[in-house]
């Protein structure tokens, strides 16, 4: 359950992971380091230093420790203070009474006075000047006396020096791995960006490069997508093939045809019209969206240009919402063909249909909506098969057809990188079919 948690806090991309893999064992060890340095060794040093100058000031006191006269009393000390490198003097009576100054990042002198506070009898403060003295003020029957030691013999004259030269070289090595892992990953996205590129029916040029791995799967995509483009072509040739061998035949049929009797013959011309129809579906469906190659194309007159086609025919085909703005990467013709048969399915199974276009900054949907029956939930994934019949949904008396409409559309959307998506129309009532493709 923790991992299921944790799994949603963490980053998707790889260069994100693989940033985040590179920077946490840094960071742990850099805490681990400080805090060990700090508690233990820094902390330790400081404690032991801060002992010496402890037993020094209470051997100071001890020779003057009844004495109320100033000068008598500093007469007493003077002895002893060279050899122990300190200087002695009062401060003046009517001067307020000292309190401590330390640094915020005086971490040593924290340490000092917690420690001198709590054994030495007497104390009043210390400073910790910009200079490198430091100053102790004492309760005495003379009044408050200011002891000046030198601060190195408190507290390491560099403390913060092992963990300043951590932090650099750690900050100066991540950057350096960030670039050599920047430039490792950069052939992984390059290949992504192919693949996701040859999904949505655009061949970018490629070359293997990187790792010994990223150079294999890079070969292997290349591999695949030669294979793919080679079976799209020959499925696109056989089946024109095919077709171009029956039309011959067909033809013959029909000279032959028109030479008998009109009535007679006009069972069997609406035969040959429908096999014609057949093998212009079966042709259509074979070529899908691997004709041409994708570009700049503005789906709002696209759509309007075959909405007005239509409109010329006097159907009743509307133009509805167009939002967003500009050019999507697509095969022209193919998409055309897809908006032509949404809107051929619309007004042949309903009266009215609307075609609306909205564009996002990350896709693009074309939106075709009809008031006919529809098709039912349970059925729409069988609707996109090739040579699919929904008699239940669509009324059969209404014309003929093989099951390709629909089937070629989805063809279209997945050759664009893209889907068709199936629904009901909440305004119209009948079918709301939608093309989505990622931008």
């Amino acid at each position: 359950m923790f991992f299921q948690w944790l799994k949603q806090y963490l980053p998707r991309s790889l260069y994100a992971r693989a940033a985040l893999i590179l920077i946490m064992p840094v960071v742990a060890l850099q805490l681990l380091v400080t805090i060990v340095f700090i508690k233990r060794d820094l902390e330790d040093v400081t404690t032991q230093m801060t002992t010496t100058v402890l037993r020094e000031v209470s051997l100071l006191r001890q020779q003057a420790s009844e004495t109320a006269d100033r000068d008598l009393y500093l007469h007493r000390l003077e002895p002893f203070l060279a050899p122990l490198t300190m200087t002695a003097r009062f401060v003046e009576q009517d001067a307020p009474r000292p309190q401590d100054e330390l640094g915020w990042d005086e971490f040593s002198g924290r340490v000092v006075r917690d420690k001198l506070r709590h054994e030495l009898e007497g104390f009043v403060a210390v400073k910790f000047p910009v200079t490198r003295e430091f100053l102790l003020y004492l309760d005495t029957p003379a009044g408050i006396l200011e002891l000046g030691v030198d601060r190195r013999r408190l507290t390491a004259a560099a403390p913060h020096q092992l963990i300043v030269t951590m932090v650099f070289f750690g900050f100066l090595m991540t950057v350096i791995s960030f670039v050599y892992m920047r430039n490792q990953l950069r052939p992984i996205k390059k290949l992504a960006d192919v693949a996701q590129a040859f999904g949505r029916g655009r061949n970018l040029p490629y070359s293997p490069r990187g790792a010994t791995e990223v150079r294999v799967a890079g070969s292997a995509f290349l591999d695949m997508r030669g294979r793919i483009e080679r079976q799209i072509e020959q499925r696109t040739l056989m089946l024109s093939g095919v077709s171009h061998d029956l039309r011959t035949p067909l033809t013959r049929l029909k000279l032959s045809l028109a030479m008998i009797d009109e009535d007679e013959a006009e069972p069997m011309l609406r035969d040959v019209s429908e096999m014609q129809a057949l093998l212009d579906a079966f042709l259509d469906f074979s070529r899908g969206a691997s004709t041409g190659e994708p570009e700049p194309v503005d789906p709002q007159k696209l759509a309007a240009s075959v909405v007005e086609d239509w409109r010329r025919q006097n159907k009743d085909v509307m133009l509805g919402e167009l939002s967003g703005a500009g050019t999507v990467p697509l095969r022209a013709q193919s998409m055309r063909r897809a908006l032509e048969n949404l809107i051929s399915n619309a007004v042949r199974y309903g009266t009215r249909a609307r075609v609306s276009v909205t564009l996002t900054e990350k896709s693009m949907r074309l939106r075709v909506e009809d008031d006919g029956p529809g098709i039912p939930a349970a059925q729409r994934g069988d609707a996109v098969r090739p040579f699919a019949r929904l008699d239940p949904a669509r009324n059969q008396d209404l014309g003929s057809g093989v099951g390709l409409g629909l089937a070629i559309v989805a063809d279209i959307a997945r050759a664009h990188g893209g889907m068709l998506r199936l629904g009901k129309s909440k305004e119209l009532g009948g079918l709301q079919a939608d093309i989505v493709i990622g931008r």
